[in-house]
């Protein structure tokens, strides 16, 4: 086997002579050029030749550079995806475990007076925990994440029973539509938390999906206690509310994560007024599936 011999110790990229222990050996000149992420060396991109060459330089060169940017654009994205998964496990932790305990405790109260009606909410109780605590994937679709809220809903209807009221008005051709994991259904537990807090009588959740050509609009309004501006920017920019607004500044940062700044939430308030949230989802994002 042909040995080299040279320094390797380069800031930008070097060019050098070779020793080779064949006496056949053709190489006697190598351009090396240093593989960076984040000013960190990775390793080394090596070009040789028997003589000197310019060409040569300039070439290793810019192939070095183009595969740093490729290390530094994978690296970018395995930090992406960690961030994602925190995020996602943040808004795991969030699921209120008053809801847990108050879902069993009225599948507990309907064993005895009306068992077929128990065995459905647990059911519900079932399925809507597996959506939420499952392990595989950052994206699922809107007709998945829906379902997985028609479970939450139905939970929630059997705790409160009239109090609170639903309507859906679902486009078909957005069901199909890919967003991040867990997008939606923390914005609607907010409508319930915020519809039914402070208020002895009912509440009203409107959830609305509709297609925008590029774009599917997907909209959650209540019509509860509403919230100040000033709170709800608090909890936008990630402080810390007295009032939970559960999962609204998680849901946000990822929407911006995943499309961009544009595609943040838009939040209409008042004190008073209940709340309307919208979110526009692309229907065709590179990356996203």
């Amino acid at each position: 086997m042909k040995r080299l011999a040279g320094p390797l110790e380069t800031g930008r990229g070097e060019a050098f002579p070779l020793t080779c222990d064949a006496l056949d050996c053709t190489v006697s000149w190598a351009v090396v050029a240093p593989l960076t992420v984040d000013d960190r060396v990775h390793g080394a991109l090596v070009a040789c030749a028997p003589r000197e060459s310019a060409v040569l330089v300039r070439a290793a060169g810019e192939v070095a550079r183009w595969v740093s940017v490729q290390l530094e654009l994978a690296d970018l994205d395995q930090s992406r995806t960690r961030l994602i998964e925190a995020e996602i496990k943040a808004l795991r932790a969030q699921i209120s475990p008053h809801f847990i305990f108050n879902s069993l405790a009225v599948i507990a109260s309907f064993v005895r007076t009306d068992p077929e009606r128990a065995r459905e909410l647990l059911l519900e109780f079932a399925d809507f925990t597996r959506y939420s605590f499952r392990r595989h994937g950052d994206f699922t679709t809107l007709a998945d994440e829906l379902h997985a809220i028609d479970h939450y809903l139905a939970l929630v209807r059997a705790r409160f029973g009239d109090r609170l009221s639903v309507t859906l008005q679902i486009a078909p051709e957005v069901l199909p539509v890919t967003l991040p994991f867990l997008c939606l259904q923390p914005l609607v537990e907010n409508a319930v938390k915020h519809g039914l807090e402070g208020k002895p009588d009912t509440c009203h959740i409107q959830i609305t999906a509709q297609d925008a050509g590029a774009e599917a609009l997907v909209v959650i309004e209540d019509d509860g206690a509403g919230m100040d501006p000033s709170a709800l920017r608090r909890i936008l920019a990630g402080e810390v509310s007295p009032s939970g607004g559960i999962g609204l500044s998680n849901v946000d940062d990822r929407l911006r994560q995943v499309y961009g700044d544009d595609y943040g939430l838009v939040i209409e308030t008042a004190v008073g007024a209940g709340m309307r949230i919208t979110a526009r989802l692309p229907k065709y994002q590179p990356g996203v599936h």
